[in-house]
């Protein structure tokens, strides 16, 4: 298990947070995803073997905010 802290850009409310959860949830091999936009940031637990970081970020980058 791996974890992974992004700096996310965009975000503005709790939808955000949602938006961005839901999306990184969709993809194989996560086990855990927060967003904060207080923190302007998102906080991931997955299994590396099945899903890796380049796909979180697209993820991420495909509902419209910016993985910085």
């Amino acid at each position: 298990m791996e974890k992974l802290m992004l700096k996310v850009e965009g975000m503005s409310c709790g939808h955000c947070e949602i938006a961005i959860q839901d999306a990184v949830r969709k993809l194989s091999g996560i086990k855990k995803v927060k967003a904060s936009k207080r923190k302007k940031e998102a906080i991931i637990d997955y299994d590396a073997s099945i899903v890796g970081v380049e796909q979180i970020t697209k993820a991420i980058n495909d509902t419209g905010y910016q993985v910085v």
